[in-house]
């Protein structure tokens, strides 16, 4: 099928990947825990349009420049953490206290947590080099439809990684939505989120290429 071998070895080593905790999944549950049930399904949508951008990106060759450019590789990466270390220090420093359940009126808020959720997965150079690194290993050096098997490929990757996003977000706002009659504990959970979207901003800042 257009070129690709190992098909279902490469759906379990993704669905593996998927369960692998990391950048977008700590997002995930940090924006479920601090802005809801809703914010965080947003934010797992979000990422997989992020995927989406990667998988096309790889598919036509454009994410080599970053595994051969050390400067744009830097670029990318500074502005990722950057932006991160920006959405935990809005968290860590504001006043109001855990926001309650989100509801149908805060769809301004969805939208901003599903707009976060792309450009942290966008602004995340080892997500580039990862697609570009691990797709090609299951389409054939002889296929002539190397783009349609790219994009086959990474749909199958985004569709496994969203349906687990999909599974942490719910999950995580179930247990935040327990707390939302404390408010101190939920300021607080919501101050451990803003210290989390900073720990990962350093950590991408400070990650070798």
């Amino acid at each position: 099928m257009l070129g690709i071998h190992d098909y279902w070895l490469f759906v379990l080593a993704g669905v593996l990947l998927n369960l692998t905790p990391g950048q977008d999944t700590f997002f995930i549950l940090g924006t479920s825990l601090g802005r809801g049930r809703r914010a965080g399904i947003a934010a797992a949508l979000g990422i997989a349009v992020g995927s989406i951008v990667h998988t096309v990106a790889a598919a036509l060759g454009l994410s080599a420049i970053l595994a051969t450019s050390a400067t744009a590789f830097t670029i990318v990466k500074l502005l990722g953490a950057a932006y991160l270390i920006f959405i935990g220090l809005r968290a860590l420093l504001s006043r109001s206290l855990l926001p309650t359940v989100m509801v149908g009126s805060d769809a301004p808020a969805t939208r901003s947590a599903f707009v976060q959720g792309i450009f942290t997965n966008l602004l995340n150079p080892k997500v580039a080099l990862f697609f570009l690194a691990f797709l090609p290993q299951f389409i054939d050096t002889g296929s002539d439809r190397k783009l349609e098997a790219f994009l086959v490929l990474g749909a199958t990757f985004i569709t496994t990684g969203l349906s687990w996003c999909l599974v942490l977000a719910v999950a995580a706002a179930g247990f935040r939505d327990t707390l939302a009659a404390r408010p101190r504990v939920g300021t607080a959970l919501s101050r451990v989120a803003g210290a989390m979207f900073v720990a990962l901003g350093l950590r991408l800042a400070l990650q070798k290429q």
